[in-house]
């Protein structure tokens, strides 16, 4: 059986610059997990004396804060730099445009449209950064949108990580409904990679292996795009999930990794499969 790697998994910009600031903040905690990987975030706390702080409570113990790539909500920032601490910020730049973004225009009067899921990290943050919250709507299908009182002016941004045929879909819907829609892509170009080359590689591949954690929406979304061309496509975290039977009188796997999986993790799964071979 071969073995194949898509065109373009894996590592990120924002996380490849995150996993660089943890590196270099020894003794420091990262407020809420830095990456959606539990073994790269046991590698930084093993390696590099990093430690993970869940909530606000638990940043006490902590002089060093390290703001996690998915950003936190703007009045906890502003809670963390009250208190003094030495705050690290590895957001990904990709994340802080939206923030950016919904602080200006709701600022200017418009509706706040973020297409996304409402309990996923980074959309926490992106929508505390509205001037008024009853003015700002987080919405995953264009259905939604009929019954929110949506003023005049609209401006719409993306979670980092979605599918942009399911954006067009909610946009296409704004623009039936109201007078004025100002459309910002924050969908981040490392997703459009990806996507692209695991469905490529799906089309041809006798099983799929998507490597990545099961809480990570960018990874989810590849597992859902592989599994469209492959149907034996599945979805591990790391080695240790890999069943032999997945690989019975297959001709190609395909393999392809989200966002927030290491390198190392990628190979010990491609040393996984070869030893079940």
């Amino acid at each position: 059986m071969e073995i194949k790697l898509a065109s373009s998994y894996g590592f990120c910009f924002g996380v490849k610059r995150a996993i660089k600031i943890a590196e270099k903040s020894h003794g420091s905690a990262t407020y809420g997990p830095l990456i959606h990987n539990k073994d790269e975030i046991n590698r930084l706390k093993e390696g590099f004396n990093v430690g993970l702080a869940e909530n606000m409570s638990d940043t006490e113990a902590y002089n060093s804060i390290v703001i996690r790539t998915h950003g936190i909500p703007k009045e906890e920032l502003s809670q963390l730099e009250t208190e003094g601490k030495q705050i690290s910020d590895a957001t990904c730049p990709f994340v802080t445009t939206p923030q950016q973004i919904v602080e200006d225009m709701s600022s200017k009067g418009y509706t706040i449209v973020i297409f996304g899921d409402a309990d996923h990290p980074e959309i926490k943050g992106v929508i505390s950064y509205a001037k008024d919250l009853q003015d700002a709507f987080v919405v995953l299908d264009e259905r939604e949108l009929k019954s929110l009182p949506l003023k005049s002016k609209v401006a719409i941004v993306a979670q980092t990580t979605r599918k942009p045929t399911d954006f067009m879909k909610i946009v296409n819907k704004l623009i039936l409904q109201t007078k004025e829609v100002r459309v910002f892509n924050t969908i981040c170009n490392a997703t459009f990679e990806n996507q692209d080359a695991a469905a490529s590689l799906a089309e041809e591949a006798d099983v799929m292996i998507v490597i990545g954690g099961r809480n990570s929406s960018n990874t989810k979304q590849l597992y859902s795009i592989c599994k469209n061309y492959c149907t034996d496509s599945h979805l591990i975290e790391n080695e240790k999930e890999l069943k032999p039977e997945w690989f019975n009188k297959k001709g190609l796997c395909g393999i392809s990794a989200g966002a927030s999986t290491p390198d190392w993790v990628v190979q010990n799964v491609i040393n996984g499969i070869k030893t079940i071979l």
